[in-house]
Formats: structure tokens, C-alpha cells, sequence
């Protein structure tokens, strides 16, 4: 792949990839927009790796899942939505997001489950690619969905 080949494919994903990492940042945009610098540029780096098979948003997210899951000690996990609220009333939080219950309530789930949850219901894809995204089996997945949906039913109160 070329370089404004790549260019022109990160351009179409961009705004995919930066609300992905803002959902699993839980709206911090800060940290999500430093999240997508890092892939973008270990996207760039890693570009002989690329198998071009009509999947550059799976790879594009992969590798922005795997950057997020090395530096995910800069969104850590609270235990409840009130310790979260707390802690995003004295941050720089996206408070323009309307969704706002919604990125607190991730926030008190594990980075793993957050990741499953986000790529399913934010971002459409199916077990099968999440799994292949994020190195799981299909198995694991489907359980992290499974929890992360009963968290977030019990702290949105559904």
C-alpha cells in the first residue's frame, strides 16, 4: 500500500476509529484523540503487515485496540457511576457527548468488556470480527458481552 493510498483510507475511517477510542476512553477526547495518533502512526509503521483484503478498518481497529489496551491505565475502571461522575466533574470530559450515562457506565466496566461492547453495539461488528480484533476466541467474546451488558443494565438501571 502506498502512502497516499493509506492516507486516503485513513481519512475514510478517521471519524469510525476517533469515536471508537472516544467510547473506549469513555469520553475523554483528550486521551482518545492521543489514543488514534499512536495507532495511526503504528498503522503507518506496521503497513508491510497489511494484507489488503478489503479489511483495513478490522486492522485499523485492531491496532487501536491494542494501543488502547497498553495504555489503558490512563482510563482506568471505577466501581461505580457516582465515583466516575465525581472524577469527570473535575476532568475534561466531552461534555458535549449526549450519551453521557452511557460513557460513565463504561467506565466501570473492564477495558476487555468495554472493548466487546463498543465494537458490537457502537460500531456493528459481528462476534466473529471482534474476535479477530481484539485476539480472543468467539467464545470469550459472546461472555464479555454477556457481562458487560448485565453491568451496564444494572448501573443504567434498564
Amino acid at each position: 500500500m502506498t502512502r497516499e493510498v493509506f492516507i486516503a483510507q485513513v481519512e475514510r475511517e478517521q471519524e469510525a476509529l476517533r469515536g471508537f477510542l472516544l467510547a473506549l476512553c469513555c469520553g475523554k477526547k483528550d486521551d482518545a484523540d492521543d489514543l488514534a495518533q499512536d495507532a495511526l502512526v503504528k498503522a503507518y509503521l506496521s503497513l508491510t503487515g497489511y494484507q489488503d483484503k478489503g479489511h483495513f478498518r478490522s486492522w485499523l481497529f485492531k491496532i487501536a485496540h491494542n494501543t488502547f489496551l497498553n495504555h489503558k491505565a490512563n482510563c482506568r475502571t471505577m466501581d461505580s457511576i457516582d465515583k466516575a461522575r465525581t472524577l469527570v466533574s473535575s476532568t475534561a470530559t466531552d461534555s458535549s457527548f449526549e450519551h453521557q450515562d452511557l460513557y460513565l457506565a463504561l467506565r466501570t466496566l473492564p477495558p476487555k468488556e468495554r472493548s466487546a461492547i463498543t465494537l458490537f453495539y457502537l460500531n456493528g461488528y459481528s462476534i466473529k470480527e471482534i474476535a479477530a480484533i481484539t485476539e480472543a476466541s468467539e467464545d470469550a467474546i459472546k461472555q464479555q458481552l454477556s457481562r458487560g451488558r448485565d453491568k451496564l443494565k444494572a448501573k443504567l438501571q434498564l
